[in-house]
């Protein structure tokens, strides 16, 4: 198990070509919202995850709702096929754009602080993951970044074609849009 630390924002505008970038296919369903606990499909991959916000000494020394347990259990496709015909709520499917970072993601002097998240970035390991939504939610689309530690989260410079902050609310979580009225 272990604690998945990410920002989520809207997207303003995409005005470059998402064709070039490596992406994958998503589809998800979730079998409780409170905590997520859903069956994804992406690719070829299959597997079942638990996300929920972790006990409360952690929560305690958190100034920022950025970080959730988070734990992956593959399936096969059988499985798989089983448990998401259990699925209440909306199917969420989505292209998961997989687009390298930001030149002006941090600080150059945090950088120099951090010689370790420099090297992840270097090595392409720090990526925004860009996800449009097919129907229900055609249209809908959000961009997400994570993080090795939550005081890089808080050091991150979003990007320029990212509009608004919206990590921690519910509104724009998958869980959540698995049970909105659409």
């Amino acid at each position: 198990m272990g604690i998945e630390i990410e920002k989520k924002f809207t997207v303003k505008e995409i005005s470059f070509d998402l064709d070039k970038y490596p992406f994958h296919e998503i589809e998800q369903g979730y079998l409780n919202v409170h905590p997520a606990i859903r069956v994804r499909r992406q690719d070829d991959i299959y597997y079942m995850t638990y996300k929920g916000t972790p006990d409360s000494s952690f929560a305690d020394k958190k100034s920022e709702n950025i970080g959730q347990v988070e734990y992956n259990m593959p399936l096969d496709k059988a499985s798989y096929e089983h448990m998401v015909s259990k699925a209440d709520g909306n199917f969420i499917r989505k292209k998961r754009y997989l687009i390298p970072l930001n030149e002006d993601a941090f600080s150059a002097e945090y950088l120099e602080a951090d010689p370790d998240l420099k090297e992840q970035i270097k090595k392409g390991e720090i990526k925004i993951e860009l996800d449009v939504f097919k129907a229900p939610f055609e249209g809908r689309i959000l961009a997400e970044v994570e993080f090795p530690s939550e005081e890089a989260a808080r050091n991150y410079h979003p990007a320029a074609w990212f509009d608004e902050d919206v990590t921690g609310n519910r509104k724009y979580s998958n869980s959540q849009m698995s049970i909105e009225k659409v």
